[in-house]
């Protein structure tokens, strides 16, 4: 036929009606991009570890989930197995939750995608963890608000099981505050005494230690913060003699949110002197762009083209058309 034809097809009684429309002009819509660029650090476990930065071109209206399958296929690791969180220069932001809309990840800071060490075998114990662990009431020190609570509220039973821990370690106070170091993540015993969590914490930190550290009697060397928007402030205490079991641990495992393993984010606050003894003039760790990077900048960087033909083919693409409801 000459004019071009109109169909619609009823979804129900599949019967078609078919109109023939003559026109001399047309208004074709164009096809807008579906995909942005979004740069993703991936911090791997592998015999050191590894940092890469690659570059993804995600879906504008796609989920966290979406991200995570892309992240996993890149790092050829599970998707249940990637923590996503958005890290600044001066610590942890958030962690991002699988049905969160892509829209807004990574604008208040550099994505970062974290591999969790490999879970130990059922009935190993941990290397650090000492026999006979004493069993005493900790407190909890909140540092800026009147609230104390201690470990042994929410402990009805023996402490056990083991926890995901990002680490952040930062030096400095106000405007000077600094990330330091490579962020990190490690399995930790809910039950760990503060001198063990510490020499766990410098266990991951001994690439990148520069002064001598004894192994024992050090005292607290730093302080450790929950990051990730826990309010009030709260800090752990080293008086406690199981400062992972308080109930702020288990508020944050609880919203960690869908979609990963449940983690708890903690940032290391290190004093200026203490930093420069032990870590000399670190600062942020050295991450290799892959070449996804550049590729996928270029491509979204330049102006969007299409052909005709594209623009023919969304015009005559078929639509749903929603049926008014009842009295209307």
């Amino acid at each position: 036929h000459p004019f071009p034809r109109s169909s619609l097809t009823c979804p129900h009684c599949q019967k078609q009606s078919n109109t023939f429309d003559p026109f001399l002009c047309i208004s074709l819509p164009i096809p807008l991009r579906q995909t942005r660029a979004l740069n993703v650090t991936l911090v791997l476990q592998c015999e050191r570890w590894r940092f890469v930065r690659v570059g993804l071109a995600v879906p504008l209206l796609g989920t966290v989930a979406d991200l995570r399958e892309m992240v996993a296929r890149e790092g050829r690791i599970p998707p249940e197995q990637v923590i996503l969180a958005e890290v600044s220069p001066r610590g942890f932001l958030r962690s991002l939750s699988d049905p969160e809309a892509l829209g807004a990840a990574g604008e208040a800071g550099p994505v970062y995608a974290f591999q969790p060490p490999p879970a130990r075998r059922a009935g190993t114990a941990p290397a650090l963890i000492a026999p006979g662990l004493a069993r005493g009431r900790g407190s909890l020190t909140v540092i800026g608000a009147a609230v104390t609570a201690r470990s042994s509220d929410c402990l009805h039973r023996a402490p056990g099981g083991r926890i995901l821990l990002l680490l952040c370690n930062t030096a400095g106070t106000g405007p000077q505050l600094a990330r330091f170091g490579p962020p990190l993540v490690l399995r930790e015993e809910r039950g760990v005494s503060w001198e063990q969590l510490q020499q766990s914490i410098l266990a991951q930190l001994r690439g990148v230690l520069r002064g001598e550290v004894l192994a024992q009697g050090t005292g607290a060397l730093f302080r450790i913060r929950l990051a990730g928007g826990s309010a009030p402030c709260t800090y752990l205490s080293p008086q406690d003699p199981r400062p992972l079991c308080h109930p702020a641990i288990d508020r944050a495992l609880q919203l960690s949110g869908a979609g990963g393993p449940p983690h708890v984010k903690l940032t290391v606050e290190w004093d200026m002197s203490t930093k420069e003894r032990l870590f000399g003039s670190l600062q942020e760790e050295v991450v290799q762009d892959a070449e996804s990077v550049r590729r996928q900048q270029q491509a979204h960087g330049q102006q969007h083209s299409c052909t005709l033909d594209e623009c023919f083919q969304l015009y005559t693409k078929e639509e749903q058309v929603q049926r008014a409801p009842p009295g209307t």
